[in-house]
């Protein structure tokens, strides 16, 4: 269930709500240009200002669009143990088929307090649990040791690798076992994680080259080392500007710039603009044979 390229989506705004209409047009988008999973309400989606309403709103549109189509992985962590615990029965009740479960952000747990964070919520739960490694964010790592202890409880399933550690993809191969899922949480760290025995990545990028996006990491997967290269080196400035501000605020901008949904962002964030505007607008432009035509956009 959790191989291939899944999209980390983002969650349309219009005038300070959410976009419904654009959300439901999103997802099948996605599902048409192949994505094989889809994940609401992560980084990506905004979800530290989303409320429980929103969140529920995002979760249930998601899951009733993609109609069993493609699995629907809900972005349900906290910092709070009860809260994550919360959200991630609220998803359950919304039919999704999965929860992405980020390590606690700003209290900084040890490796004890993280073992005990994510057993406790997955014994409150049948759904399968991807955790999200990435220090950058949350000021702590889940350790290789950590992941692999966690490996051995039932419904941890996997791990969103994004700590730029290609150390930290090897050792969590090696110790947590060859069935637990390896999905990259970094465009440009696809490939060398798949290489390492990864099986996908949950992508920024997909949001709007869903299409190059999946190609490559099928290919990847089916062991064509030679295409899936190509497709990244192709890929590669897309996914650098991207990044050009905090994420989700250029890849908001290129959907903009294809018609998919508003750049509308909430606060702290703000719109892009200026000079990185004007590179992103470049290179969504040199970009163009992997990104969807104006017909594709549905």
């Amino acid at each position: 269930m959790f191989s291939g390229a899944f999209t980390a989506l983002v969650t349309p705004f219009r005038n300070g709500e959410v976009d419904e209409e654009a959300l439901e047009a999103l997802v099948e988008f996605q599902i048409q240009q192949g994505v094989n999973g889809l994940v609401p309400c992560g980084t990506t989606g905004e979800s530290p200002t989303l409320s429980e309403e929103e969140d529920r709103l995002v979760i249930e549109t998601v899951v009733r669009v993609a109609a069993g189509r493609v699995p629907v992985v809900a972005g349900t962590g906290s910092n709070s143990t009860d809260m994550a615990i919360k959200y991630t029965k609220m998803a359950e009740e919304a039919g999704a088929d999965g929860s992405l479960q980020v390590s606690p952000y700003y209290n900084k747990p040890t490796q004890e307090g993280l073992y005990r964070h994510f057993t406790t919520i997955a014994e409150s739960t049948s759904l399968p649990l991807i955790l999200y490694n990435i220090p950058g964010r949350t000021s702590v790592e889940i350790s290789a040791a950590t992941l692999a202890r966690l490996a051995e409880v039932p419904n941890v399933v996997g791990v969103k690798e994004s700590t730029l550690s290609m150390n930290m993809a090897s050792d969590v191969r090696h110790l947590a076992g060859e069935e637990f899922v390896i999905l990259s949480g970094d465009d440009p760290m696809t490939l060398p994680v798949m290489a390492l025995g990864g099986s996908g990545v949950i992508s920024v990028a997909s949001n709007v080259a869903p299409a190059a996006v999946s190609e490559m990491v099928a290919a990847l997967n089916a062991g064509d080392l030679s295409r899936g290269r190509e497709l990244h080196y192709r890929l590669l400035p897309l996914f650098r500007a991207l990044f050009l501000e905090t994420n989700p605020i250029p890849v908001k901008a290129a959907a903009s710039l294809l018609g998919l949904c508003s750049d509308e962002v909430r606060l702290p964030l703000v719109p892009m603009s200026g000079e990185n505007l004007r590179t992103l607008q470049e290179v969504v432009e040199a970009s163009a044979t992997l990104l969807p035509t104006p017909e594709e956009v549905l």
